[in-house]
């Protein structure tokens, strides 16, 4: 370990033992025989040795020299605690030891293959931190720099022990040579703001330009279970005070851990949504922001009133100022250090709290005097900012936690692009009191929006349904008469041919069209016909496995057939489930385009709803071209879920056929959000006729025919006026030339509906093709193909 681990330093270090030689020539001088004689005889040995006094800059010295040394060290390692002290020669955080206790060698010998390195600190700490050292020791300044400096050595059994290391540099002497500057009280004050400035450090303390002479005495001490901060954990940032507790207790801790009497604190929080800085709202706290003073909120861009604090806000670094007089004199810095001097601040610390590259909240520490705290000093607060950290964290999670909770309660979920109005609804009954039952919740609207309506429709799934109604019951009925007629038990039964009957009946009515009652009639007759029949007969061993077979194929639920029915819904919700995937897919990529309200529902098919417009996305600027844009994403999401069901059906259980269908709707509607039903509806009557013609277009005809409008793996778009014709007839002829779509297009006038009339359609058909359509043009794509 003896090699330096810092190469550049402000030092040029020479190890010396003078100050202890000097010691020893003082003792020689002693009246007490046994000590002036031990002292002469160490003295004689290091005489053939002049570098012990002048300076050793060859460490092979040190190791030819190792029992001397010791001897020489006697005094400040005791013989009789060295299995006891964890101690060593050194020079003050480098890489350079010896002279070691029992137990420190023991130490390092379990550690095995280690290299003793200082946690969390590197060459530009070491640069600094040695020029504090010049300027406490030679121009006795007092900065305090507190940080603490750990080993963190494994034992034998790699189980990591952390250790604090103290210093001891009585031993030391620290004097500048020739080509090191000459510090003025402004260069000093200089520093003292730049603690990070390591350049600035380098240009006062050229590399090599001050003498540390001597040696110090590492001393560590097991801090692997300390924790030295746990009443501060325990106390900091509480949303809740006990009635009991002191509300300064907080501010007292921090006094006494930067050591200043007159040391205030304050905490605003950070709102990344709203972009502005909100006090905490503890309830009987009586700490506040200095930064808002007595407001609730202000905008992070006005917080500081243009001054160059705003780097808290873009690199997320803590800002301080030494002397708020002096900082007051820098123009454009007047309007804010007047905030501050008003509220007798002369120095003071900003650090933000972030975590994972976010933006939390500001700490602010504050003083009535002038160079208390400063950019030295506010790096005390590596120490506790962890847990303010976690603290603030936490106190963000249960926040968002009651405001969740209040969303849910009072609304539902809801989509990412409207939340942020249902958020601000509940922190404002959270700011109100939330123990005020009588709060009238605000209802959400969003006016001047364009709803996109567009279903992939499941054909006759009510005529399949009662297809496979059909056949499972005739399967059953037609099972039961072949136990009859094979089993020879049964036919010995009076009133068989009666059951037969009435079961020829029950096949002959399966042969029309269903019943609403039919299905509960026949599983009536079977459960309380055949079924006792079949389980109390006696029957023969021969026709057991017969009956055995007829129940094994029943459905444990509804104790009937129910085969052609699971296929059916088995297709149905793999086709279901498929064209959702793809619809939430292609919606979080459309989100991009601009934000908006998306929902969607699963019933014979899956329909979707979108709403865009300004009062969803207040915070960016729109442009009916997004709407366009959202249209033609719209179309081609038909597309592709079409070509995908077009594969599904090779591997479906049962052959179902779909069909797509667009609304348009080109006037801009308000939607509301309804608090009884939990979900958004369209505003007002006039609003009303969208709903109208989005209920009733599924199912009519083209006017003058008996021909539904849709059509299996074809798209029908059902508008109302010339202009909305002429802009889908080019993303058609654009979809076309991208081959997506097929050539034919029918055009047709949709027959009037109760209250609705003037409707007309287009219909196209999508390409059968195995190619993936993975690619999704845009409208500006679209014009420019078109040019």
């Amino acid at each position: 370990m003896n090699h330096r681990l810092f190469e550049e330093s402000p030092f040029k270090t020479l190890i010396s033992f003078h100050k202890l030689i000097e010691t020893l020539e003082e003792i020689a001088l002693s009246d007490v025989d046994y000590r002036s004689n031990y002292a002469k005889s160490l003295l004689k040995e290091t005489e053939h040795i002049p570098e012990f006094r002048t300076g050793i800059e060859d460490l092979a010295i040190i190791t030819d020299n190792k029992k001397l040394i010791k001897n020489l060290l006697a005094d400040l390692f005791p013989t009789a605690l060295t299995n006891n002290e964890i101690k060593a020669v050194t020079i003050p955080f480098q890489n350079i030891t010896f002279n070691y206790t029992k137990r420190f060698k023991k130490i390092i010998k379990n550690a095995g293959n280690f290299d003793l390195t200082i946690r969390d600190f590197n060459q530009d700490q070491f640069y600094v931190l040695s020029c504090i050292l010049i300027l406490n020791a030679y121009y006795k300044q007092n900065f305090d720099y507190n940080k603490p400096l750990f080993y963190d050595i494994p034992d034998a059994n790699d189980v990591i022990y952390h250790y604090r290391i103290l210093y001891n540099a009585d031993f030391i002497e620290i004097y500048p040579l020739a080509e090191a500057p000459d510090l003025s009280s402004e260069d000093i004050d200089e520093l003292m703001d730049n603690f990070g400035n390591v350049a600035l450090w380098k240009e006062k303390f050229p590399l090599e330009s001050w003498v540390l002479k001597g040696f110090g005495i590492i001393s560590l001490f097991d801090a692997t279970k300390e924790s030295a901060i746990s009443n501060l954990k325990s106390n900091l940032l509480r949303s809740k005070k006990d009635p009991e507790e002191n509300d300064n207790t907080l501010e007292n801790i921090f006094r006494s851990f930067f050591k200043i009497p007159d040391l205030r604190i304050g905490i605003s929080l950070y709102n990344d949504e709203e972009k502005t800085f909100t006090k905490l709202p503890f309830e009987k706290a009586k700490m506040g922001s200095f930064i808002l003073q007595n407001k609730t909120e202000v905008a992070c861009c006005n917080a500081f009133l243009g001054c160059s604090l705003n780097k808290l806000l873009e690199t997320q670094e803590l800002f301080t100022i030494s002397n708020v007089e002096a900082f007051a004199q820098i123009p454009g810095n007047e309007n804010f250090a007047q905030i501050l001097l008003e509220q007798n601040i002369k120095s003071c610390i900003f650090t933000p709290i972030a975590k994972e590259g976010k933006l939390l909240g500001v700490i602010e520490l504050v003083s009535g005097t002038a160079r208390q705290l400063n950019s030295i000093n506010a790096n005390n607060l590596n120490l506790i900012l962890p847990n303010i950290v976690n603290t603030l964290e936490r106190y963000n999670t249960d926040l968002q936690n009651q405001i969740e909770a209040v969303i849910q309660r009072e609304y539902t979920a809801i989509h990412s692009s409207v939340y942020w109005k249902f958020k601000a609804e509940a922190q404002k009954y959270l700011q109100t009191n939330a123990s005020n039952t009588n709060y009238n919740f605000k209802e959400i609207v969003f006016k001047e929006v364009y709803p996109l309506y567009g279903q992939i429709d499941i054909n006759k799934s009510s005529e399949h349904r009662n297809n496979t109604v059909k056949e499972d019951l005739k399967n059953q009925l037609e099972s039961i008469l072949r136990i009859f007629e094979k089993s020879k038990s049964i036919r010995k039964i009076p009133l068989l041919e009666q059951q037969k009957f009435e079961i020829h009946s029950f096949l002959g009515e399966l042969t029309k069209e269903l019943k609403a009652d039919t299905e509960q009639q026949i599983q009536n007759y079977i459960d309380k016909e055949i079924h006792p029949l079949l389980n109390n007969s006696i029957i023969d061993a021969e026709d057991q496995n017969l009956i055995a077979s007829y129940f094994e194929n029943l459905d444990v639920k509804t104790g009937l057939f129910y085969q052609a029915r699971k296929q059916f819904d088995e297709a149905m919700a793999i086709v279901n489930k498929k064209m959702a995937d793809v619809l939430d897919q292609e919606q979080n990529e459309a989100q991009s385009i601009f934000p908006h309200y998306y929902e969607r529902f699963k019933t014979d098919g899956v329909e979707h709803n979108l709403y865009i417009g300004a009062s969803i996305t207040p915070a960016q600027s729109f442009n009916i071209m997004y709407l366009n844009n959202l249209r033609l994403w719209q179309l081609q999401t038909l597309c592709k879920m079409e070509l995908e069901h077009h594969r599904l059906k090779k591997v479906l259980p049962y052959n179902l056929e779909v069909s797509s269908l667009i609304l348009v709707f080109s006037s801009p509607i308000s939607i509301r959000f309804r608090m009884d039903e939990k979900r958004f509806d369209v505003d007002g009557t006039y609003n009303a006729r969208y709903e109208v013609v989005k209920k009733r277009i599924d199912k009519a005809h083209i006017k003058g025919t008996n021909e539904r409008i849709t059509q299996k793996e074809k798209i029908t778009i059902v508008y109302s006026h010339q202009y909305e014709e002429v802009e889908y007839l080019k993303y058609i002829k654009f979809l076309q030339f991208k081959n997506i779509l097929e050539p034919a297009i029918e055009q047709f006038e949709v027959e009037e509906l109760q209250g609705v009339y003037g409707l007309k359609a287009i219909r196209i058909k999508v390409m059968n093709t195995d190619e993936n359509l993975d690619t999704t043009y845009t409208y500006k794509e679209l014009l420019s193909a078109l040019d």
